[in-house]
């Protein structure tokens, strides 16, 4: 058998005795939905995790009412040293439909073009968005803002806390925790999502697998000042034995990451600025003069994912269920649109709307895993493009290039997916279930689209000179908001999901 099919055989396997076992735990939470209405919890919800993910699912969970707790492993303070860096049109439209897109905005630095390769050009300012490009700002930024909205919501923060384990049974969960001061204690809540990064505690304790390979190692990271400005704003290329990235933060630092074929080593070996410079020069032809490094870091990237998101009243977000690399810089802006899935459907299920929670909630899983694997692909094809040293391999990334290059609709596709903006739920069971395509924002009688979205609420746009009404619509699982398209040639109706996504159109 060659070797990919027996992986691929290995892993099928791996996923069927895995969604075996969740099957079974999930069901003590199906069993039991009409007990957890008298069971007594300390919080509704427990996020354990206090990246990007978990603060804007704690924030929008605590926005609606509900009782959130959040445990994070660090002490609290949020770093200024960052490997994610870019956010995509997608999640600032979500950002956007919680009040903080543009405060964000105005951190960073707007890239309405993508050169890669120094062959493929894509327009991002094609893009159908109020926020027609990349914007290049440090995570910091994204969790600053994230924060300080949960805070402001109620959400109770609890550093310096590790998960040792947990359990459940038919009405809640039991988070086993130790505190900063060492001691065990235990906390109770009717969900928990791991939003606890690529070694999720919260996965550990399920005895979940993450399968999948390394991509690509000994990669370094480093935050610089240059003496030249690039040409470009995002700076990218590949020679025979190397590639380089340099993008800049907007504040007079760049970030830098190189890799080089004939240094492969251990994370653990030493990194210095010298070695970034080498890789800067063999890939790109200079090193801009790169000086007065602030944070070098060597790393390796993996591909992997969980085989099921949800155990029962356990859920799984961010790289807590997903890794790639960090080509197209995708990795932060899948977590928060994780969220952004999940924190709806949690709300309507603990607020009692939800005609049927389990379906709800099963709908994650059937929504977001396909995203994650969609995503684990594109980024996984562009760094290896990138590292393509063979004349073959090369030959593939100057046709792929020439491809995107000449066909609009294709160079589109490719922005739509990595932007986020060509997303949508609109196959399959989860269709069926609550599923559609990406609601572009739309001005209304009451405003635009995602500014009435920022109540956590349903929207429901009908033509000028009608009645709003759900009569014909399926039944929304959560409150409804009604408001009247501004253009009064529109005559559909549309009911639009708090998450953005259509729901129903008719």
């Amino acid at each position: 058998m060659p070797l990919g099919a027996r992986h691929d055989c290995q892993q099928a396997l791996t996923n069927k005795r895995w969604q075996t076992t969740t099957a079974s735990r999930a069901t003590a939470g199906r069993t039991g939905e009409a007990v957890v209405q008298h069971t007594k919890t300390d919080t509704d919800v427990l996020v354990v995790g206090s990246g990007p993910t978990g603060l804007l699912l704690a924030g929008d969970l605590a926005a609606a009412g509900q009782r959130v707790t959040l445990v994070e492993r660090r002490p609290h303070g949020i770093s200024n040293m960052t490997r994610a860096f870019g956010v995509h049109a997608r999640t600032l439209e979500l950002l956007d439909a919680r009040g903080l897109a543009d405060e964000l905005v105005e951190t960073g630095t707007r890239l309405t073009g993508l050169r890669l390769f120094r062959r493929l050009s894509l327009d991002l300012g094609r893009l159908a968005t109020r926020y027609p490009f990349l914007l290049i700002t440090p995570q910091y930024e994204v969790e600053r803002l994230l924060e300080r909205r949960a805070l402001a919501a109620g959400v109770e923060f609890r550093h310096s806390t590790e998960l040792r384990g947990l359990r459940q049974d038919a009405g809640a969960v039991t988070a086993e925790l130790t505190d900063p001061d060492g001691k065990e204690v235990t906390l109770t809540a009717r969900y928990l999502v791991g939003a606890d990064g690529h070694r999720s505690g919260v996965r550990g304790a399920l005895g979940l697998p993450f399968p999948g390979v390394s991509v690509i190692r000994s990669i370094v990271l480093a935050d610089v000042r240059l003496a030249e400005e690039p040409e470009g704003l995002l700076t990218v290329n590949g020679a025979e034995d190397s590639f380089a990235f340099i993008a800049p933060f907007g504040d007079g630092w760049y970030r830098v990451m190189g890799w080089n074929r004939t240094r492969q080593v251990p994370d653990s070996e030493p990194v210095d600025l010298d070695e970034v410079r080498e890789i800067a020069r063999q890939a790109l032809g200079t090193d801009y003069g790169m000086h007065d490094a602030r944070w070098i870091s060597r790393f390796h990237s993996d591909e992997r994912q969980a085989p099921a998101y949800r155990a029962g009243r356990v859920f799984l977000a961010g790289d807590a269920a997903h890794v790639h690399s960090p080509a197209g810089g995708q990795g932060m802006n899948t977590g928060l649109q994780d969220a952004a899935n999940l924190s709806w459907k949690l709300i309507s299920v603990l607020r009692g709307d939800a005609p049927d929670p389990e379906g709800l909630l099963d709908s994650y899983q059937d929504e977001r895993h396909p995203v994650g694997k969609m995503v684990l692909r594109s980024s996984g094809t562009i760094v290896r493009l990138a590292m393509a040293h063979t004349v073959p391999r090369r030959a593939a990334r100057s046709l792929v290039a020439g491809v995107l290059n000449a066909l609009r609709p294709a160079s589109d596709k490719a922005m739509g997916q990595l932007s986020g903006l060509g997303i949508g739920y609109g196959t399959g069971a989860a269709a069926q279930r609550s599923g559609g395509g990406r609601a572009p924002d739309a001005a209304l009688d009451r405003g635009r689209l995602y500014e009435l979205l920022r109540d956590g609420d349903f929207v429901l746009i009908t033509p000028q000179g009608t009645e709003a009404s759900v009569a014909t619509a399926p039944q929304a699982p959560g409150r409804i908001a009604k408001a009247a398209w501004a253009d009064p040639s529109r005559r559909t109706t549309m009911l639009v999901r708090p998450d953005g996504y259509v729901y129903w159109e008719g």
